[in-house]
């Protein structure tokens, strides 16, 4: 017996959260009867429906790496009608959504799954998996790694954990910094530039977890391997 949210993730129709607005709403039934928050069923024997029509049976566990360019949303549609994640991935096979988010200027390492298990232990604030970005800033530049490293809360007051940075590459007027943080916070790396009087130029996802981007066009997807999905699902 699964809860209801999983069996509705896991069928492609839409992520947990989503599945609790569509349970509440009234819209799934489980043998005929209206589904409440926390009820559970088994694929086997249940008859479980949306809008009155019986799910599909699950969809094959798929987790992809994207490439994310620069210019796309992180969704899978959009209302003002910007490119999103989804067009990137939809020759996939299955319905995948988001582990996490890039903002529209950012681009880099994008975990996509149809597993809402994985996704949401990824994605769960506790889970704290390292995200390496490549930063190229300008502005006050000396001393900027340390800066960014000694940063313990945002503009707003949020705190944040350590985060690690490092130079890279210096050239006149510009650097490239490593910048490493545990928290998914918006716009969590643009805002610490920005605190520390940097201005972000350039900014890509290029490690999450165990996992980095490699070689991987902007723009094209891969499927994890068995070994990269359980190097994540090991993760502490």
């Amino acid at each position: 017996m699964e809860r209801l949210q999983k069996i509705l993730s896991a069928a492609g129709v839409c992520s947990r959260r989503k599945a609790e607005e569509l349970i509440q709403a009234g819209r799934i039934t489980v043998n005929g009867k209206t589904a409440s928050l926390g009820d559970r069923a088994d694929w086997d024997r249940d008859d479980v429906r949306l809008d009155g029509r019986a799910l599909a049976a699950p969809a094959e566990r798929r987790c992809l790496m994207l490439n994310k360019p620069r210019g796309y949303v992180t969704t899978l549609s959009d209302e003002r009608g910007r490119p999103t994640v989804a067009e990137l991935v939809a020759d996939c096979g299955v319905r995948v959504y988001p582990v996490g988010r890039l903002d529209m200027d950012s681009q880099g390492l994008l975990l996509l799954t149809n597993d809402g298990a994985l996704a949401h232990r990824l994605a769960h604030p506790s889970h704290g998996m390292e995200k390496e970005y490549r930063v190229t800033v300008s502005g006050r530049l000396e001393g900027c790694a340390e800066r960014l490293s000694g940063l313990r809360k945002l503009e707003d007051g949020s705190p944040i954990a350590p985060a690690r940075a490092a130079a890279l590459l210096r050239e006149p007027g510009r650097w490239v910094l490593s910048v490493t943080i545990r928290q998914g916070l918006n716009r969590q790396v643009r805002r610490m530039c920005a605190m520390a009087g940097l201005r972000v130029h350039r900014l890509e996802r290029v490690r999450e977890g165990p996992l980095t981007l490699g070689d991987l066009p902007p723009g094209c997807w891969r499927p994890l391997t068995a070994a990269e999905v359980s190097a994540l699902s090991a993760q502490p």
